[in-house]
C-alpha cells in the first residue's frame, strides 16, 4: 500500500519510520510518501494560512497550496482529512482502509483548512476521538499504525491481529511473563498448567470481566451480539458467557430475601 501524507510538518513523522512500520516499509509492504504542503505555495513569503472570513480566532490553511500539492503529485485513492468532526476511527474502518491500494492523508493545522479544499479533494473526514489537537499529524500516525496492522506481513503473526481483544469486541486479557513468582505477585496457576483449552477459557473469562468493568458499552454490544446468535459460540464459551451475564443481572437487581 502507498500512503501519501500531506503535511506542514513532515519531521513529525520520523517515529513511524521505526519499529514494525519501519520494517514494513523496508520490506516493501507499505510506502510512506511524506510531502510538505508549504513547498507548493505560490505566496512569495511562503505563507500557507490566512485569517477566516467572517472573523474568528486563529488561522486557516489556504486552498491553493493544498490543491497544488495534491495535483502535482498526482495522488490517488481515498483522500482522508483528520478531523474531530469526522467519522470515528474503529477497527472495522481500519480493516476496510487496509484493503486500499493507495491512501492520501491531509493533516490540517492551525484552526483547520478552507472547506473548499476538502470539497475539491472529496476528502472523507476521520476522527480518533472527541477532542481537539494542535494538528492532524498525530491522528494521521494513529490511523496509519492501526491500518498497517491489518496488512499481511506487518506483524510477526497474523494471529496477533485476531487475538487482540478489541477485534472480537472485548478488552485484552491479563498477560504474564517470567519470573513466575515475585514480591509483586505470582503468575496464575492456570497459565502454567499446559492445558491449552483451560488457558483459552480463562483468558476469555478475564476479557469478559475486564470489559464489563471498564467498558460497559463494549460489554453491552458483546451481549447483544451473543444473544442474537448464541449457537455461533462453542458450548463451554456459551455457558461461560451466560454465567457472567447472570452475575451482572444479579449485581444490578439483587434477589429479594
Amino acid at each position: 500500500m502507498k500512503i501519501n501524507i500531506m503535511t506542514l510538518f513532515p519531521e513529525m513523522f520520523e517515529p513511524i519510520k521505526a519499529s514494525m512500520l519501519g520494517r514494513a516499509a523496508d520490506n516493501g509492504i507499505i510506502e510512506l510518501n511524506i510531502v510538505n504542503i508549504r513547498d507548493y505555495t505560490e505566496d512569495k513569503h511562503c505563507r500557507v494560512d490566512d485569517t477566516p472570513f467572517g472573523g474568528g480566532a486563529g488561522m486557516l490553511m489556504q486552498v491553493q497550496p493544498i490543491i497544488t500539492c495534491y495535483r502535482q503529485n498526482e495522488f490517488a485513492g481515498r483522500t482522508i482529512y483528520m478531523s474531530p468532526r469526522g467519522r470515528k476511527l474503529s477497527q472495522q474502518l481500519a480493516a476496510e482502509l487496509a484493503g486500499e491500494g493507495e491512501l492520501t492523508i491531509l493533516c490540517g493545522h492551525y484552526e483547520g483548512v478552507d472547506e473548499r479544499a476538502l470539497t475539491e479533494l472529496s476528502a472523507e473526514e476521520i476522527s480518533i476521538g472527541d477532542y481537539v489537537l494542535t494538528g492532524g499529524e498525530l491522528p494521521a500516525m494513529v490511523l496509519i499504525d492501526t491500518v498497517a496492522r491489518f496488512m499481511p506481513g506487518v506483524l510477526a503473526s497474523d494471529e496477533s491481529v485476531m487475538e487482540e481483544s478489541i477485534y472480537s469486541g472485548l478488552l485484552e486479557y491479563p498477560q504474564y511473563t517470567r519470573p513466575r513468582s515475585m514480591a509483586e505477585g505470582d503468575v496464575p496457576d492456570v497459565l502454567l498448567s499446559g492445558d491449552h483449552r483451560k488457558i483459552e477459557l480463562w483468558r476469555f473469562e478475564q476479557s469478559m470481566r475486564l470489559t464489563r468493568e471498564r467498558r460497559p458499552e463494549l460489554w453491552a454490544a458483546f451481549v447483544r451480539k451473543f444473544r442474537a446468535d448464541e449457537k455461533a459460540y462453542p458450548k463451554k464459551e456459551r455457558l461461560l458467557i451466560k454465567s457472567i451475564i447472570d452475575e451482572c443481572q444479579t449485581e444490578i437487581n439483587p434477589p429479594l430475601k
